[in-house]
């Protein structure tokens, strides 16, 4: 509980800070506090037959492990002795303490080992020492040893729901922790609460004093306005000697009070470790003594001294381990082996990564300069796979190295940045390698098609030249030039064009692209001259039927397309038909155009 309305009194200082906060940073947990925020979440039968406690915990950790937070369990020991008649009030509450019970000094009492909360206190113990965080049992009050490493500077900051944390010396406080929305921290300041509200640790003790809490009852009729107002009217340093010298003096006496009745009260007639005068005070010998207590209670608690033996050891790193948090996952969870390394395996290689990224910034501050592949420890991140987006967040999936059961996840990409950013450039070089490798395969088939239709331009006019110098009438020298027209997929037309007769050959064509194959035919062809002295055109016709086909894996493309006419005659008369060189240069057109479909 710690001390009375001191949450309230803290609030203008409370802050909310993201979950990264606490990356790299130590951090000391009172696991009490957890367990029971945890288990007020659902207090079923049914939650606690799951342990949904143990779930919440689980996963607690597992976002703390991913940042490199070092975390550190810390258990309550023997129950103070000042602390004993609260502790029995809570376990019979309306119970009244009798004369003689009073009169008993009060000693520390041990916890119940064998209860149900001990018990899940225990879980919550093992499944931290699979996940290899260390266990600090405290001497008493969990949260006074969290305390205790934080003002020693052992750790950055300690989670806990008791708000006298900052009375036992506490200086950043974790009061809740949520993994929704990206994960966020409820946090406040010793440094916020001395500059804002102008209360150090003398005055909050102060405020136990007369608010109460788990030490003392608080006195009668001072709300926690009033008592903030006479704490600060006194100043921080003075406080704490003004309130063990002069007790509760300060408290007006109410009317109407009598002085028999507090004679009697302190004379033993009533239960005086109970009683409350009207006013306020108790007896001044009791008033002086109970001060005293809470004072030596908050300010020298019962605690493992930041020297010894059982700080040091929880300092250390611990590894975790795989098949006993695997065992674990299984007997309480219900989990197979597989969903339990999907859950924390990816954690695992990022705090790696992230303590990577640490040890490279700190020789890059020593000015020590070293290259990926001369660091002292291997880099655990191989590769990376391509970039993500994870709620928003630019992240890279990547492969690790060395990481037994993980072979790909999914980090943040600031991250990759700073452990690595040789592998950053890597993957640039390789996509861009890519990208060039794609645009060249690209190309083939469009470079194809141009030197097709180059070839066919060029024999084609090659074999009519020589052919209309053998069919040609008149004896001057001619030369023709021609093109070849249509797009990618079809070749509709080449014409050639004799500049000297004006004389000009149309040929009607196919050229078809399908699947990848091509089909060329020649249908028909005709050469008019045009002339201003000339009567009639002269046409040729070049029909024949085409060549037998041989069975080929292009014998369906040249049914489904155009047929075409691949045995070419030209002639200009009838007695031309037979001329041994113009069969010649058909033949070898012929045989052109059967190398084309052959090849394509």
């Amino acid at each position: 509980m710690g001390v009375k309305n001191l949450w309230d009194i803290l609030e203008s200082c409370k802050k909310t800070l993201p979950l990264h906060h606490l990356q790299n940073k130590r951090v000391c947990i009172d696991l009490s506090c957890w367990i029971v925020q945890l288990h007020n979440v659902n207090k079923s039968h049914c939650a606690m037959k799951e342990k949904l406690y143990l779930r919440g915990l689980f996963h607690r950790v597992r976002a703390l492990i991913a940042l490199n937070c070092s975390v550190i369990f810390v258990t309550d020991g023997a129950i103070p002795a000042i602390k004993s008649s609260t502790y029995r009030r809570r376990l019979n509450p309306g119970n009244v303490l009798t004369q003689d019970e009073a009169a008993i000094k009060p000693s520390s009492i041990r916890r119940n080992t064998g209860s149900e909360f001990s018990r899940m206190i225990k879980e919550a113990k093992v499944l931290g020492n699979a996940l290899g965080i260390p266990c600090l049992d405290g001497i008493e009050e969990g949260e006074a040893q969290c305390a205790l490493l934080n003002s020693e500077s052992f750790c950055d900051g300690c989670f806990t729901s008791d708000s006298d944390a900052f009375l036992f010396g506490a200086r950043t406080v974790y009061r809740d922790m949520c993994l929704g929305d990206g994960g966020y921290l409820v946090c406040y300041e010793m440094d916020d609460i001395e500059r804002k509200l102008g209360l150090g640790r003398n005055s909050l003790i102060t405020l136990a004093v007369i608010l109460g809490g788990d030490y003392s009852e608080g006195v009668y009729g001072i709300g926690r306005e009033s008592a903030c107002q006479i704490v600060k009217s006194i100043g921080d340093k003075a406080v704490l000697q003004w309130i063990a010298s002069e007790g509760f003096s300060f408290v007006k006496k109410k009317k109407g009070s009598k002085k028999q009745t507090e004679d009697d009260k302190c004379n033993g007639k009533e239960n005086a470790a109970e009683h409350k005068n009207p006013d306020g005070s108790k007896c001044p010998s009791q008033m002086k003594s109970q001060v005293l207590q809470v004072l030596d209670a908050y300010l020298r608690p019962k605690c493992h001294s930041a020297d010894s033996n059982a700080v040091q050891r929880i300092l250390a790193l611990y590894p975790y381990s795989r098949s006993q948090l695997q065992h674990i996952c299984t007997e309480t969870f219900g989990w197979p082996p597989e969903k339990t390394d999907e859950y924390i395996l990816p954690k695992i290689a990022e705090r790696e990564l992230r303590r990577f990224a640490n040890l490279r910034s700190t020789a890059s501050q020593l000015g020590v300069q070293l290259p990926l592949n001369e660091m002292p420890i291997k880099c655990p991140l191989s590769r990376i796979i391509k970039p993500r987006k994870v709620q928003g967040v630019d992240c890279f999936e990547v492969s690790w190295e060395e990481m037994d059961g993980l072979e790909t996840s999914i980090v943040p990409a600031d991250l990759v940045e700073r452990a690595c950013p040789e592998r950053i450039l890597e993957f640039q070089e390789r996509r861009a390698q890519g990208k060039k490798r794609n645009n060249a395969t690209s190309r083939p088939r469009k470079l194809e098609k141009t030197q097709l239709l180059g070839q066919i331009d060029q024999k084609l006019q090659d074999l009519l030249l020589e052919i209309d110098r053998e069919t040609s009438t008149t004896n001057d020298t001619t030369s023709l030039c021609g093109s070849v027209s249509g797009d990618d997929d079809d070749i509709g037309q080449i014409q050639l064009v004799d500049p000297g007769i004006q004389s000009h050959y149309t040929w009607n064509s196919n050229c078809v692209k399908k699947g990848g194959d091509f089909t060329y035919g020649i249908t028909s062809c005709q050469k008019s001259i045009i002339s201003p002295v000339s009567s009639e055109d002269e046409v040729i016709d070049l029909t024949s039927p085409p060549p037998l086909q041989h069975a080929s894996r292009n014998s369906k493309h040249l049914e489904d397309n155009v047929q075409c006419i691949d045995l070419i005659e030209l002639s200009d008369s009838d007695n031309d038909m037979s001329s041994p060189e113009h069969t010649r240069r058909a033949r070898e057109l012929r045989m052109f155009i059967a190398g084309i479909k052959n090849t394509y």
